[in-house]
């Protein structure tokens, strides 16, 4: 089974070797998509996690107990295709194809499965036509 997550940590658990028990402890398998992660301050990383059904919710519960707050990635990324005129800009910035365009049409399309949250789109779409909510 595999869960994106989002994982915000608060400064007091930088110093902890949260993945490392994570993947010794409960045998999973961890992927960090994107991280910002600093000493005194509250972090945050996106990561993938895989393993078996029952030791990726006890991994999860192990960060609940440690004070970081999870929630599933896709509850953060919205992209709205109202606002879309599909121009395009997007489409060279994103470093998973999360968002792609199909030529013969024109129209961009977002997958939110491939998406890292790394935010480049945010910065390139001149109608705000994606959100990103953490």
């Amino acid at each position: 089974m595999k869960k994106r997550v989002v994982l915000t940590f608060p400064k007091e658990s930088i110093e902890e070797p949260i993945t490392y028990h994570l993947i010794r402890d409960y045998d999973l398998m961890v992927n960090i998509l994107s991280a910002k992660v600093a000493p005194n301050e509250e972090g945050r990383m996106v990561i993938e996690l895989s393993g078996q059904k029952e030791m990726l919710h006890n991994g999860i519960e192990y960060l609940k107990g440690l004070g970081v707050t999870t929630q599933s990635l896709a509850q953060d990324v919205i992209w709205d295709e109202q606002k879309c005129i599909h121009c395009t800009a997007c489409i060279p910035l994103c470093p998973s194809h999360a968002l792609s365009v199909d030529r013969t049409q024109m129209l961009v399309s977002f997958n939110s499965d491939r998406c890292i949250v790394c935010g480049l789109c945010l910065k390139t779409c001149p109608y705000h036509a994606i959100e990103i909510r953490f």
